[in-house]
């Protein structure tokens, strides 16, 4: 558009330091809610919820009690300590109440049939031997050694006697609950 002569072109002065635009609404900063961790929401969860995720971890109801008591866990590593300390103090009867909830380990799909019937084989002779199911974790154990890492232990175990297989299965169910609370409640989200 052009001026006409009648109309002076308009020349601001300088302004010191900062300029402010008056009528402009200023914007509401819009911040996110923290995104709650699986750790958060097991913190909060009312207690019996709390036991029931406690539970798929290891099954004795004493020691899911004692860690959803003692909630808030700061971090994953403390309730994993604590879960430790929890499990050191497990009575015969709650060993056995954790045994009589698990089964014998999986193999996955594309395992050969000798393998099944292998592990079917050292499984029931185990059983039989300590009248419960044989666990052993496999925290670092790649997925191709799992099966012999498995077989290996439960023939190397046969040969412990009663009170000694306790004591390992005992460290066996403290390691497998410890990794089984980092994976279930040591992610960033659900």
């Amino acid at each position: 558009m052009t001026r006409g002569p009648t109309l002076p072109a308009h020349r601001l002065p300088h302004p010191p330091g900062r300029l402010a635009l008056p009528g402009l609404p200023e914007q509401p900063r819009v911040i996110p809610p923290p995104s709650r961790t699986p750790l958060d929401v097991f913190n909060t969860e009312p207690a019996e919820q709390a036991r029931r995720t406690l539970l798929a971890c290891l099954h004795s109801d004493r020691w899911a009690h004692r860690l959803a008591a003692h909630r808030p866990y700061p971090d994953v590593g403390t309730l994993v300590a604590a879960s430790d300390e929890a499990a050191y103090d497990l009575t015969p009867g709650d060993l056995a109440e954790a045994l009589a909830g698990e089964s014998m380990p999986t193999l996955p799909a594309d395992t050969y049939g000798a393998a099944h019937t292998a592990l079917s084989a050292a499984h029931a002779a185990y059983e039989a031997r300590f009248g419960h199911a044989f666990v052993v974790c496999l925290g670092g154990v790649s997925r191709q050694e799992a099966l012999d890492h498995v077989l290996e232990g439960i023939r190397s175990r046969l040969a412990n006697d009663v009170e000694e297989e306790r004591v390992v299965a005992a460290e066996e169910l403290r390691r497998l609950a410890g990794q089984r609370l980092v994976r279930r409640l040591g992610g960033t989200g659900r």
